[in-house]
C-alpha cells in the first residue's frame, strides 16, 4: 500500500542523514522505525499502566475500595 508522508524540513533532514550514514533508503529507515514502534506497543503500554498503578496506588485503592 502506497502513502504519503509529510516531514518538517528538518525531519527529512535528520532521516536523509541517518539513511546516508547507514547507506540506506529512507523509506527503509522509515519503515523499519514504524515497525519497531508497532512492534514494542505493547511494552510500553504495560510500562505506562505500571507507572500508574504505582504513582497512584492510594488513590487507586480508596477508589476500588
Amino acid at each position: 500500500m502506497a502513502m504519503n508522508l509529510r516531514l518538517t524540513e528538518s525531519e527529512t533532514d535528520a532521516l536523509r542523514a541517518r539513511a546516508e550514514q547507514e547507506g540506506r533508503s529512507m523509506q527503509e529507515i522509515a519503515r523499519k522505525a514504524i515497525a519497531d514502534y508497532v512492534a514494542d506497543r505493547p511494552t510500553r503500554l504495560h510500562a505506562a499502566i505500571r507507572r500508574v498503578n504505582e504513582s497512584d496506588d492510594t488513590l487507586l485503592d480508596r477508589l476500588s475500595g
